[in-house]
Parts: structure tokens; sequence; C-alpha cells
């Protein structure tokens, strides 16, 4: 075997990286999330929604441990209409022991939790009413997340949000109101990421330069939009915004383009050829890997495969 193959091996064993899938499982032949209309709200259905979510977060959870799909995000939707000012329902208190018991599969298991907002989550919105509308989407899922008993290695990620014709006047308001509006218990559990045509990694490295924020690298959204920045490179700056003793090593997400499709949109399942080039060519880096990829474990199956395969070039 060459020098440059044991290398190569020597380096992808010395670390542990963790790939998982986003919110759905397809294979357990079941509704993933239960939620319901905002005109049908009431207690009762939030407790049996609830319920039900909490009851297929935990066979996810047990079907990824068995296929050592050892990073997950948890859908936004899990608690439905939490951050909504029509819910008065104490969920905290009401699913205390559920959350606990959950969080503690997570931590037995060494598995890595993320959550992600929906897109109404805009921090940087000129609109006030908008990001307190945000700002309580993200204080529920914190307390989600910190119910469960889980460490700042757990994160929330967000996009910086929209340009409003003023990119640098938007990039400016997001860190005004980071700065000034979030408690250092949500700062230490959120990130950013670049996204595909507005903020790029360099413009979020530029936010954290001003806010200490790590920036979740998407590698798809930086093929779509950067500039002239290798993934490697890319990989570099984004790294050293975490702090690894209270962050945890870099998460990062991973999708291809779907073909035939408008530029930066999700493909529908992994592109075998480009994960093998970007595991070789990001072989010298520390990281956790999202699949944002339509077919969610299955590409997340492959992926594990491919990387065994690195793996056991040296038997070769």
């Amino acid at each position: 075997m060459s020098e440059q193959i044991s290398n190569i091996i020597s380096k992808i064993k010395s670390e542990d990286m963790k790939i998982g899938y986003p919110c759905i499982n397809q294979s357990l032949g079941k509704k993933t999330i239960s939620t319901f209309r905002l005109s049908s709200y009431s207690e009762e259905n939030l407790v049996k929604a609830v319920s039900y979510n909490l009851d297929v977060l935990r066979e996810i959870l047990r079907y990824n441990i068995h296929h050592n799909f050892l990073f997950f995000r948890i859908s936004s939707d899990i608690i439905p209409f939490a951050s909504h000012p029509i819910c008065k329902f104490d969920w905290e208190n009401y699913f205390e022991k559920d959350l606990i018991s959950i969080g503690q599969i997570v931590k037995e298991n060494k598995i890595r939790i993320s959550m992600h907002p929906d897109q109404f989550v805009i921090l940087n919105s000129p609109n006030k009413e908008v990001v307190k509308a945000g700002l309580r989407e993200i204080n529920y899922q914190i307390a989600f997340l910190n119910t469960m008993n889980l460490d700042n290695t757990a994160k929330i990620q967000i996009h910086v949000g929209g340009t409003y014709n003023d990119k640098i006047a938007s990039s400016d308001r997001f860190i005004k109101n980071y700065n000034t509006l979030l408690t250092d218990a949500v700062k230490s559990r959120l990130v950013i990421e670049n996204d595909d045509f507005r903020f790029s990694l360099n413009d979020c490295l530029k936010i954290y330069d001003k806010t200490n924020v790590p920036v979740l690298l998407d590698v798809f959204h930086h093929e779509c939009f950067n500039d002239g920045q290798s993934v490697q490179n890319a990989i570099t700056s984004a790294g050293k915004t975490w702090n690894k003793n209270k962050d945890g090593i870099i998460m990062m997400d991973y999708s291809n383009q779907e073909p035939n499709s408008r530029k930066g949109k999700h493909a529908s399942t992994l592109d075998e050829t480009k994960f093998k080039n970007f595991l070789y060519s990001t072989i010298d880096f520390s990281y956790d890997l999202m699949l944002e990829i339509k077919d969610k474990e299955k590409s997340a199956a492959r992926a594990q495969q491919i990387h065994k395969e690195l793996l056991n070039l040296d038997s070769r």
C-alpha cells in the first residue's frame, strides 16, 4: 500500500465522523411527525400529538443507533405551536420525564443532536414583530434541548436572514439583535449557516467577528455561492469559529445538486462519486456531517458504506 493511502487510512481512523440525516425516517412505515391546524388547537390535541411524536423520536433514535447514524436533526414541529402565543401549556414540565429519558438515550449512545427553525425565524428583519416571533421559536427549541439535559454540543442552526436590498445593513441588524436580544444561554446553542444566494461563508465569518457565533458550513450552499474559496479553505475558516471544548467539532451540512433542476435544489439521492471525492478532499478535517438529501436514511446508509470502504482500504 502506498504511503499516501496509509496516511489517509490513519487519518480516517483517528476521527469518529458522525453521519446523519434530518427529522424524518422513511423506513419505519409510519408518519414521523403529528401536528394539527391552529384552528384545532387544544391542550388535548397538543398532548396527543407530542406523546406520539416523542414515541416516534425514540423509535428513530433506536433505528439510528442500530445503523450507526449518530447525528440527527430533531424536527421543529415536535411540539406543535410551542412558540405560538396560543400555546400556554407547560409542556416542559408535563413531558419532562419523557424528554430526560430520551436525552439519556442520546447521551449514552453519544448521538449528536441539532435543530433547525423554519424560514420564518429571521433575526435581521426590519419588522420587530417578526424578530420577536423568531426569538420565541428559538427559545422553545432551546428549552426542548435543555429539558433533555443535552450539553451545548447540541446546536440550533439558523440562517442570517434576508438582505432587504441592503446586505450590509441587514448584517449589521443581525449583529445588533444577536448581541442585544439574546441571552448567553441562547448564544451557547445558536449557530449560523451560509446560504445559497444571500449570505456566503465569508459574510457569515464577518458576522462571527462581531458576535462569536459559530458558523456551520453548508457544503452544497458553498458550492452554489462562494467567494472563490475552496471547500478545504472553507472548512478551515468555519472550523476556527467553533470552540471544541464548548461547541464540539464543527457541524456541516452536505447535499448535491438535483439534476436538471433549479440551482440550489437538493438532490433526491446521494451522488456517490461526488461524495467519495468530497471525503477524499476533506480527509484532513474533523467534522460531523448532516446529509440534507431527500431519501434521508437511505443516502445516509450509502454514505456510511462509502466511509467504511475507505476504512477497509488497508485490507485490500
